[in-house]
């Protein structure tokens, strides 16, 4: 079993929640992530150990600083935010295994989802 910070085995495709094949546009972000860990706590439209990613973007959908909250929360990690989703359980750091670069690709893919 996977836990956050490591993928799961090689090969295994990236369970979005959504029954349905990532469009092209997806499938990038979604291969970063799975290389990142990120699937291991998430999904994109489904609760896993974190919320899913649609929540996160409908939640700060209009916040003028949700880019920069969010990715210093992927790189810092912690807690509170999503507590009734987690039941407590933080968020692990990911900087500097993931790079500022894919952390920035992944805030902005995830933001960018609609429910």
């Amino acid at each position: 079993m996977a836990a956050c910070g490591n993928p799961g085995p090689s090969g295994t495709p990236p369970d979005t929640g959504s029954g349905a094949a990532p469009g092209p546009r997806a499938a990038a972000p979604l291969t970063l992530a799975k290389k990142s860990g990120c699937l291991a706590c998430h999904k994109v439209d489904g609760k896993l150990m974190g919320p899913a990613w649609t929540a996160v973007a409908e939640r700060y959908r209009g916040d003028p600083d949700a880019r920069n909250r969010l990715i210093n929360k992927v790189k810092s990690g912690g807690a509170g935010n999503w507590t009734k989703v987690t039941g407590g359980m933080p968020m692990p750091p990911n900087y500097p295994r993931v790079s500022d670069e894919d952390i920035t690709k992944l805030v902005d893919f995830v933001l960018a989802l609609k429910k």
